[in-house]
């Protein structure tokens, strides 16, 4: 049996500062400054800023001790002006920073990646069994004694491990991949639990929300074996700026909060951080509206509910359309289908009476829709129930949003139908509502299926949110090279502010433009890097350049 509501996943309370993540706490929502650390009158404001918002944790990076030591006085002074959020330092590469941190701020992030191992070059690494073990034992020599400054300071801490950023033993052993992150993240575990520290939240995240879901899920299947219990910060990293954004965090973070996995959010998005909140909170808002609406489902024979595959259902052709099968998945009004021939079947009722032979059902499309308050949940539990019968008839999600605001509509929609594709469920999606035009309810659904990985057929861009490490105007500068680059559909260009996750997320994009040094840009081809230290200013040119000599740009009056 499986669960597909939100019930929340049982886990140990963390506390950072006066506020509680994980237990019987709300989730909570918190976002990071993009201004430098060592400007604390920016850094104030903007943290400021954001807990007016609603930001209930703020993160700040600390590159080195300096800008850890600071922090201080930024608290301080926050706590002047009345505002008692807590602050997290967001490390990477410096344990010395840490150290530093953990006396200054409620929480400090560590990236169990680049905390001890050093940077990655992506260098392949052999060991043996004895020497990967001495290789842990030499994380504990540096890890045990920041817990107990931690321990002794009040201060949490959160292990965060992003796709982008593995170190190069993780991923000699394990891949680049979801595995390879879980046990980024256990290994770090494993060393707190055997020294008493359970003050811990963990995110894992990837700017793919297909390996992002299956990574979480992963970590929560091995956590649980291993009697683990620690909360979780979700986020869907590089997600970029204003719809697109908006729906790849709701279609990645929305599918885990609809399984009840999930403590902490933070949406990242390329614009001012602060405007991350109302966002992340409506997203909160409508999933926890179905708090104890609980749904059992028994799974068809073979469901796999961590990485499921989308069953092998019988194909029907629409004109030229044909849907089912291997085909891809349909989406209804984006590929003028709203006249496929479906056979319209409410998930909140019994199938007995309908389903006799699969005869019955020949060449018809099932329309399947749910007036109830977890509507995904009873989608999802009426589609386990007929494939488990043996129905293989095609299934189409119809899913209904009237009356409700424009930006609600993208939101809810995404969410609910990110968790019916990453869980394998459909194969097509039909978005109803008054809010938004034919047009763009088309749009909207092959938006979705693009941000699920269903489909590729826009250019994608990763980019980063910006924080203090961001070496130029990221907001401005992801503007120029989607104005430039918006045309070529399929091609995924990423905009990284640092080298942190830059590199590691060009594994997920074809390009990348990446900050070097103040004022600079490299350019990478996939994980290599074949231009270093471009002046900002040229570095647009440069890249168009490599996609020509690369046989991969089209002039837009060519498309």
């Amino acid at each position: 049996m499986a669960s597909v509501c939100y019930n929340r996943r049982s886990s140990w309370p963390v506390m950072v500062g006066g506020v509680t993540i994980g237990g019987d706490a709300p989730v909570r929502i918190q976002s990071m400054t993009s201004t430098s650390t060592m400007d604390t009158d920016a850094s104030v404001d903007q943290a400021e800023r954001i807990a007016r918002a609603g930001g209930e944790i703020v993160r700040l990076t600390a590159q080195g001790v300096r800008e850890a030591a600071n922090l201080a006085e930024i608290r301080s002074r926050l706590r002047d002006r009345g505002v008692d959020v807590p602050l997290v330092a967001d490390i990477h590469f410096n344990p010395n920073a840490a150290f530093e941190a953990a006396r200054n701020v409620e929480k400090v992030r560590i990236n169990p990646g680049n905390f001890v191992d050093p940077g990655r070059v992506f260098k392949q690494l052999s060991y043996t069994d004895e020497e990967y073990a001495a290789e842990q034992e030499r994380i504990a020599r540096t890890f045990v004694p920041f817990l107990d400054l931690c321990a002794e300071h009040g201060t949490a801490v959160r292990i965060g491990v992003n796709h982008g950023s593995l170190s190069d033993r993780i991923m000699s052993r394990y891949g680049d991949t979801p595995a390879g992150m879980v046990e980024s993240a256990m290994e770090y575990l494993r060393i707190a639990v055997s020294h008493g520290f359970k003050n811990i939240v963990i995110s894992i995240k990837a700017s793919n929300t297909v390996v992002m879901v299956e990574t979480v899920r992963r970590l929560v299947k091995a956590m649980d074996a291993e009697d683990m219990h620690f909360p979780l910060h979700l986020g869907v990293t590089e997600a970029g700026d204003g719809d697109d954004g908006r729906i790849k965090s709701a279609v990645g973070i929305g599918t885990l909060l609809a399984h009840g996995i999930g403590d902490t959010i933070r949406v990242s998005l390329s614009e001012e951080p602060e405007c991350e909140i109302p966002v992340a909170k409506s997203l909160v808002d409508y999933i926890v509206s179905r708090d104890n609406e609980n749904v059992a489902v028994e799974t068809w024979p073979g469901y796999d509910p961590v990485a499921p595959v989308r069953f092998a259902s019988s194909v029907v052709r629409c004109g030229s359309l044909l849907i089912g099968g291997d085909n891809r998945v349909l989406a209804v009004n984006g590929d003028d289908a709203a006249g496929l021939d479906k056979m319209r079947l409410s998930a909140d009722r019994q199938f007995d009476d309908i389903i006799e032979l699969d005869d019955l059902l020949k060449d018809t499309v099932l329309s399947i829709y749910s007036l109830s308050k977890n509507p995904i949940a009873s989608i999802e539990k009426a589609i386990h129930s007929l494939r488990s019968r043996g129905v293989k008839n095609p299934v189409v999600a119809t899913l209904s949003y009237i009356d409700i605001p424009a930006d609600d509509v993208i939101l809810r929609a995404a969410a609910d139908a990110g968790t019916l594709l990453l869980d394998a469920m459909v194969d097509g999606i039909e978005i109803v509502t008054n809010a938004l035009s034919p047009e763009r309810v088309g749009q909207l659904e092959r938006d979705i299926l693009q941000a699920a990985r269903c489909r590729f057929e826009k250019t994608e861009f990763i980019s980063c949110p910006s924080c203090g490490r961001t070496l130029f105007d990221l907001q401005t500068t992801v503007h120029e090279v989607k104005a430039a680059m918006s045309h070529l559909p399929g091609l995924k260009i990423a905009v990284m502010g640092c080298i942190v996750n830059g590199p590691g997320e060009m594994a997920d994009a074809d390009y990348g433009y990446v900050g070097a040094a103040a004022g600079k840009v490299s350019l990478y081809r996939g994980k290599e890097c074949v231009e270093r230290n471009i002046p900002r200013e040229e570095a647009l040119a440069h890249l168009v350049q490599l996609l020509k000599d690369d046989g991969k740009w089209q002039e837009p009056a060519n498309i």
